[in-house]
């Protein structure tokens, strides 16, 4: 048990730079207590007292403001930073080295019993305010984006995010530890879509322009045609995308 939480602490090291000492960590750090308060509750919830391992979450819970099931699954080094509003379900499957953020919930899309929850792999991020909904599976190593909403399996590596979440395109791929599951660098696959419009979008005005002009020139009356091209503002897709 010492050892775990040796590891435990460790991770917090590892991961927020704002954790001066060990005293600081075990006594200023909700997501540390709650892992601590999980490993009892499961510990019960095993040996068959269901009764005290639900009322033993619910005070830590009340405590920490993270809620854990005691029937969740929990790895080694299981880290949750800031952790108010952390939700995970009972069937939650959680590997080592995951990293969660405050706002998380692993949550349920059925009321049929059994599985219904997430699984995450070994070393999984997930942003603040992210959920992942159903008895889906992260990949080991990938990461979730700050409040995107995951209803579909994310293969190993790869980064999800949006509403519904959507795989990244990566083309520069990042090293190091990524704080809340997604980088700068990483592009929308929608939203280089809708840019891709746009400038079809131009390219087509031009040529109307093209064509209207060599119609007036050939002393064709445009002027209906002109007025209600005047109508849509060419900036109106940017707007929505900025």
């Amino acid at each position: 048990m010492f050892d775990t939480l040796k590891e435990d602490i460790a991770s917090v090291f590892d991961r927020d730079p704002a954790a001066r000492s060990t005293f600081e960590v075990l006594t200023c750090y909700p997501g540390l207590h709650a892992r601590i308060f999980h490993r009892a509750s499961h510990f019960l919830w095993q040996a068959n007292f269901k009764w005290l391992a639900r009322f033993l979450s619910h005070i830590g819970r009340f405590l920490t403001g993270i809620e854990i099931h005691p029937g969740a699954t929990i790895g080694r080094r299981f880290f949750i930073d800031h952790g108010m509003g952390v939700v995970i379900g009972e069937t939650a499957e959680i590997g080592d080295d995951v990293t969660l953020y405050h706002g998380v919930t692993l949550g349920g899309t059925s009321w049929k019993e059994g599985k219904r929850h997430p699984t995450l792999g070994k070393g999984v991020v997930v942003g603040a305010g992210a959920k992942i909904l159903g008895p889906i599976t992260i990949g080991d190593g990938a990461k979730i984006g700050s409040n995107a909403v995951v209803v579909k399996a994310v293969p190993a590596g790869a980064t999800a995010a949006g509403i519904p979440a959507r795989i990244l395109d990566e083309e520069k791929k990042t090293t190091g530890f990524n704080a809340y599951g997604i980088s700068n660098d990483q592009n929308d696959p929608l939203s280089k879509a809708i840019h891709g419009l746009i400038g079809h979008t131009t390219v087509v005005d031009q040529r109307i322009n093209l064509i209207l002009a060599h119609l007036e020139k050939m002393g064709v009356n445009v002027d209906e045609e002109r007025a209600t091209a005047d109508k849509f503002d060419p900036n109106y897709l940017n707007k929505i995308v900025d």
